[in-house]
């Protein structure tokens, strides 16, 4: 486990671009911060690794008072040297869950870099920042006007160079009380996705049963019900007493209101959505009758 007591940490993904790590501590120090220990997360690839050794010895030389973390990005296989499939970037996304958890336990405060390495990496990065940061915690993009990838390679800008941090808002998840609790709980990224899909689908159902008890009529309900078990609207009509037609005008009236609960999308709201929406709800009720 890392050990940078309670102060600021840099977390960067790196890539062929060495001096994003480097632009990146310089322009967090001259803002002031106190940066005590910098994680590298990174994936194995031998430009990669070559520019390990480079920020290796430049800590050694300019940066004597601060840690330098390297993380592989690791599978059961051993290190992942590029993101190629969904086995990958859930290794990418464990790595970089675990590194930013680990920080947070010990206190400190995260600043993190997504401007290295992969796309994909500024992605899943963000997905996790929403997760675990706190109102201390930033995410930053380093802009470097005119400098390009495969550049010459200076680690510090010089007085001409214009370099600038930009803060990236992060959306935290941590704004909601029972949430936070939740998240800190899990030691796990899985058991946190696992843990999100049984939330997402437990709000989902409870609308189900909002729109059906409150939204709708008993007399619509009742032909939505038919509907989801699969009648058409003869057979409704036949079943209800009811004019064919009459059924008909209250499944329109019931797609309008299907249309608003769905925040009017730009498709069209028909029997099909109703049956792909609500026939499990029907269903489930149906078996819980018998």
């Amino acid at each position: 486990m890392h050990r940078f007591g309670n102060g600021e940490v840099l977390l960067a993904t790196l890539g062929t671009e060495p001096q994003v790590v480097t632009l990146t501590l310089d322009a967090l120090i001259s803002k002031g911060h106190n940066i005590s220990g910098v994680i590298i997360v990174y994936t194995d690839h031998p430009a990669i690794t070559k520019n390990l050794g480079v920020l290796q010895e430049e800590f050694k030389q300019s940066y004597l008072d601060v840690s330098l973390w390297l993380v592989p990005v690791t599978s059961a296989h051993g290190c992942v040297k590029d993101f190629l499939n969904e086995e990958d970037l859930r290794c990418l996304w464990r790595t970089l869950y675990v590194e930013i958890r680990r920080a947070r336990q010990a206190g400190c405060s995260i600043h993190m870099c997504i401007s290295g390495g992969r796309k994909v990496m500024a992605v899943i990065a963000m997905s996790v920042a929403q997760l675990l940061f706190g109102p201390g915690d930033q995410v930053w993009y380093l802009f470097t006007e005119g400098w390009k990838p495969g550049k010459e390679r200076r680690l510090h800008a010089g007085k001409s160079d214009k370099v600038a941090l930009l803060p990236i808002p992060v959306l935290r998840w941590s704004e909601a009380d029972i949430l936070l609790r939740t998240v800190a709980d899990l030691s796990e990224p899985q058991e946190v996705l696992t843990w999100y899909k049984r939330l997402t689908d437990k709000a989902e159902e409870k609308r189900k049963d909002e729109f059906v008890r409150h939204w709708l009529t008993p007399a619509e309900r009742e032909v939505v019900r038919l509907a989801c078990l699969g009648y058409d609207n003869a057979a409704i009509a036949a079943k209800l007493a009811k004019q064919e037609q009459t059924v008909a005008n209250q499944l329109r009236g019931v797609y309008e209101k299907l249309r608003e609960l769905l925040d009017f999308p730009d498709y069209t709201v028909d029997r099909n959505v109703l049956i792909s929406r609500f026939a499990p709800y029907f269903s489930l009720l149906e078996s819980e009758v018998e």
